[in-house]
């Protein structure tokens, strides 16, 4: 407090110059309307570059929660649309020609249609991601405290991405699209009515992160570049319609009875940031199943 009263008593005259110099100021400001006027203006100014440098500063420390927040929304959406595109696959099919088949106490809901409802989506954030091994690897800050297990399908908003392999409490990995021993049945989306819907089988050469082959496409079949690759829907894995991607070329072998059919992947998996794990309720009971049945091999 002593050297405070000694700074005021040693700079007074500099400090009653200052107050002078301010009551001035808003004695010519407060009883002239030009000064008063370009006083508010430039007040108002500087004022608002203030207050939009502080939003900016704001915005870009709640850039994590807003990205939370919009992955939440895509995350609904998505599953919107999921049970729209069901609702329009089951109003385009075929009615039964005899009516003894149609009895109105059992007419099925929508949310009866099991395989075509049966699918959630739960966002995660990718952690961890390689693409320049010949078998690469995603982890996803989720785990099985968020309900992901071992063989459910991940994709992003792109397209597939792959399929998990393990999970912790609240970690998973993924086997990548972009990994040696991943095989997705797929199918063809061509505007040629003997080629649409062909199936065949993606796999990666393990050449370039942004290629794979497609395979098992017959000869007969037609093949059109710029024609999309999407997930077959044929297994419990990934709903019916993902994209995968485009096809760059197509060439025959003489020692081949199929297609070498080259795509351009729909992901480009050096930039993932969020994806979504495909959760199939009734998965677990369709392998199981299959496997009864000796559709599928156990392990």
């Amino acid at each position: 407090m002593r050297n405070l009263f000694a700074f005021i008593y040693r700079y007074r005259a500099f400090l009653v110059f200052i107050l002078l110099e301010i009551g001035c100021g808003y004695l010519i400001i407060r009883n002239n309307k030009y000064q008063n006027a370009a006083f508010f203006n430039s007040a108002n100014y500087y004022v608002g570059e203030v207050l939009a440098f502080r939003s900016q500063v704001f915005d870009y420390f709640r850039l994590v929660q807003v990205n939370q927040t919009l992955v939440q929304e895509n995350t609904n959406l998505r599953q919107q649309l999921y049970r729209i595109q069901a609702i329009r696959a089951h109003d385009s099919l075929p009615a039964f020609s005899d009516s003894v088949f149609i009895q109105t106490d059992s007419i099925p809901t929508y949310d009866s249609l099991k395989i075509r409802l049966a699918h959630e989506y739960i966002p995660a954030k990718v952690i961890n991601n390689s693409i320049r091994q010949l078998n690469n690897f995603l982890t996803l800050n989720v785990g099985s405290a968020d309900g992901i297990s071992p063989g459910m399908g991940v994709i992003a908003a792109e397209g597939l991405i792959g399929r998990v392999k393990t999970v912790s409490l609240h970690f998973a990995t993924v086997t990548s699209l972009l990994h040696s021993k991943m095989f997705i049945a797929a199918k063809i989306k061509s505007r040629l009515p003997g080629t649409n819907n062909t199936i065949g089988t993606i796999k990666w050469d393990g050449a370039d992160a942004r290629m794979a082959l497609l395979d098992y496409v017959p000869l007969d079949k037609k093949i059109v570049k710029g024609d999309t690759i999407v997930s077959s829907g044929y297994n419990a894995v990934y709903p019916d319609g993902v994209l995968i991607g485009t096809i760059v070329s197509a060439s025959r072998e003489s020692d081949k009875s199929f297609y070498t059919i080259k795509i351009k992947l729909a992901v480009d998996f050096s930039r993932l940031s969020f994806v979504y794990v495909v959760k199939n309720k009734f998965q677990a009971e369709q392998d199981s199943l299959e496997i009864k049945s000796g559709v599928i091999p156990s392990e």
